[in-house]
């Protein structure tokens, strides 16, 4: 079987920064092997052209330019914000305010993302909505660990069910 337009693909696979040998961003075994539903745009649309046709026991080993990937990092995203805006019955959770903290944030139209507290100034907060990887290029080396026939009910949510499922990645 190969990996197809609406199978489930199980992978495991490293990422690394700035080469195939760089730092290490996420290590993926087959204890938490990745699995999706391919071609449903679950992952980066490079990512799963780099995988297509592989079969179970194929390796593979490719970069995504930033482009392809999570972009070019922003200087426009990242914002200061009125301290104000993260009171909660006039009071700032302890703890929530500090650098490098990734914070649940929602704007006006309900729409949720998260940001990463860059700097606390007396009124205000400098949160950067950068994908933490905007402007890396990705590094990935892995192997597909299993492909099988998505279920209806797979296929009708547009996502796998189960053990092991990623959303957003």
């Amino acid at each position: 079987m190969r990996i197809e337009k609406n199978k489930v693909v199980s992978l495991v696979y490293d990422l690394k920064s700035e080469s195939h040998e760089g730092e290490m961003i996420e290590s993926v075994d087959k204890d938490n092997a990745m699995q999706f539903l391919y071609g449903n745009g679950m992952m980066l649309p490079a990512f799963e052209e780099n995988i297509k046709g592989l079969s179970k026991g194929d390796k593979f080993q490719f970069k995504l330019a930033f482009d392809e990937a999570y972009g070019e990092f922003s200087e426009d995203s990242v914002v200061e914000i009125p301290k104000s805006a993260f009171e909660v019955e006039g009071v700032i959770e302890d703890g929530l305010l500090e650098e490098d903290n990734v914070i649940p944030l929602q704007d006006e139209h309900g729409n949720r993302f998260n940001g990463r507290v860059e700097k606390v100034l007396e009124e205000f907060v400098v949160i950067d909505f950068n994908h933490p990887l905007a402007g890396e290029d990705l590094y990935f080396t892995g192997e597909v660990f299993e492909i099988r026939d998505a279920t209806a009910e797979e296929l009708s949510h547009g996502h796998v069910h189960g053990h092991g499922h990623h959303h957003n990645h």
